[in-house]
């Protein structure tokens, strides 16, 4: 038989798997593909030329501090979505380091401290921590939500708007409080916790070198016929929503919780010393008549009242 012929080598060819492209990443905001993903990774890491606000803030207060201070604490802390509150702690010397501490534990660059004293005095801790600055405010006016009950609804956790007076700006140790206060106040773009819609908005004014805080919810009308166009702020109105405070400052530090003085108010007056003046004031008030008692009996004494002829007229009848 005759041999077989070779029958040449067929090519084997392996198929290459068909992958399907990766699907992207679907989040709460939309679908996220790759370059979002790099420059979000990016932006952890600090090396994107693009600016993230990440600020969050720390809400506490002092041991003792009484309901209506408690009360204007919660309301600020239902209004900031981006803060942190944390248990009380003790107002003492050492405060400063413990709040620092605290504020490294739950990674926030901001602090708002309430501390009361004697049960009737509130004063509020700004502060940038580690480094400073910081500012510390006597707070007066106070009014919480519950006591105005006001008219005046907005979505929780959306973001504010934060509004100056244009006397912000007249010295430096104003333009350095609006920007603590910008910071401290402000709500991050994209937090997880903030939504985001701009339906309210914080006026700070400036008056009598005092700070005057409001919130107002900004109302627009909804029906078809009077929806309001781009750019149309004559149909806006503003309907107040509490809480009310005033802030006086006492002195700004360049460090945190302390630290050398930039600015001392010359004007500030300490509520001992109010409520000493207004004792010497009521102790002053009582003087004049003990004074005036003593002055009646001397002119009684020196004038006596001369005996009447016809007192004794009718007596006997």
């Amino acid at each position: 038989m005759g041999k077989k012929r070779k029958q040449p080598e067929k090519e084997v060819s392996v198929k290459k798997e068909e992958t399907a492209p990766e699907r992207p990443k679907r989040t709460l905001l939309g679908w996220k593909d790759k370059d979002a993903e790099v420059e979000e990774k990016q932006q952890q890491n600090g090396d994107s030329p693009f600016f993230r606000n990440k600020e969050k803030l720390l809400v506490t207060c002092s041991r003792r501090i009484s309901y209506r201070f408690r009360h204007l604490m919660l309301n600020m802390v239902s209004l900031l979505p981006h803060c942190k509150k944390d248990s009380k702690i003790e107002a003492k010397e050492s405060k400063g380091s413990t709040l620092n501490e605290l504020v490294e534990l739950k990674n926030c660059s901001s602090c708002l401290f309430f501390e009361c004293r004697k049960g009737k005095d509130l004063y509020l801790w700004a502060a940038k921590s580690p480094n400073g600055p910081s500012v510390k405010f006597l707070v007066d006016a106070v009014h919480t939500m519950e006591e105005l009950k006001l008219t005046g609804n907005h979505l929780k956790g959306s973001r504010p708007l934060l509004t100056f007076s244009s006397n912000f700006g007249k010295d430096a140790h104003w333009r350095m409080l609006k920007e603590l206060l910008i910071q401290t106040f402000g709500t991050p773009k994209d937090h997880r916790k903030a939504k985001p819609y701009h339906d309210h908005v914080f006026v700070f004014s400036l008056l009598d070198d005092h700070i005057w805080f409001r919130n107002y919810q900004i109302s627009v009308p909804h029906n078809e016929t009077d929806k309001v166009d781009r750019g149309g702020l004559d149909k806006m109105t503003l309907v107040e929503v509490g809480p009310r405070f005033c802030l006086n400052p006492i002195k700004i530090f360049a460090g945190s919780f302390g630290g050398p003085t930039f600015y001392d108010n010359p004007f500030y007056v300490s509520p001992n010393e109010r409520r000493a003046a207004d004792k010497r004031k009521k102790a002053g008030k009582y003087a004049h008549k003990v004074k005036a008692k003593t002055r009646r009996k001397a002119h009684e004494q020196d004038n006596p009242l001369q005996p009447d002829e016809y007192a004794d007229m009718w007596k006997g009848e």
